[in-house]
């Protein structure tokens, strides 16, 4: 888990996500897009802190794996644009471990991530750019 700028780390994340094929097909419908114009960033903010703290944030996790819904909400898309969608996810992409409780912190590492491919999608955030490869 990062712990320098948060913003850089987020779009390092990113890029690393888009060479996911799995990852880098979950894009945000008109309908999605529209429920975040109508209810407004601290709505959706307070939206993802609710579902991280309900479903990624305990230790023990019955149905981890299966606890995020495909569709239904966007943020529900962006945990799973962004592997942050059960416990095994976030410690394969994110090293965040699974089998303890998630700290506050890094409950804000993963509603910071969702915001930054939320506010990505709906195009207020810059597009980040891969890193060069040499030929």
């Amino acid at each position: 888990m990062p712990q320098t700028d948060p913003a850089a780390a987020y779009a390092r994340m990113l890029v690393l996500l888009s060479r996911s094929r799995f990852r880098s097909r979950f894009h945000l419908g008109l309908r999605e897009r529209q429920y975040i114009c109508d209810k407004g960033w601290d709505t959706i903010r307070r939206h993802a802190a609710d579902f991280v703290a309900q479903r990624l944030a305990p230790a023990v996790i019955p149905n981890d794996g299966r606890q995020t819904p495909m569709r239904g909400h966007p943020v529900f898309i962006a945990q799973h644009a962004t592997a942050c969608c059960c416990r095994g996810c976030l410690a394969k992409w994110h090293k965040i471990p699974a089998g303890t409780a998630l700290t506050p912190e890094q409950q804000d590492y993963v509603v910071g991530m969702l915001l930054y491919w939320l506010r990505h999608e709906m195009g207020c955030q810059p597009v980040p750019k891969p890193p060069r490869t040499s030929r």
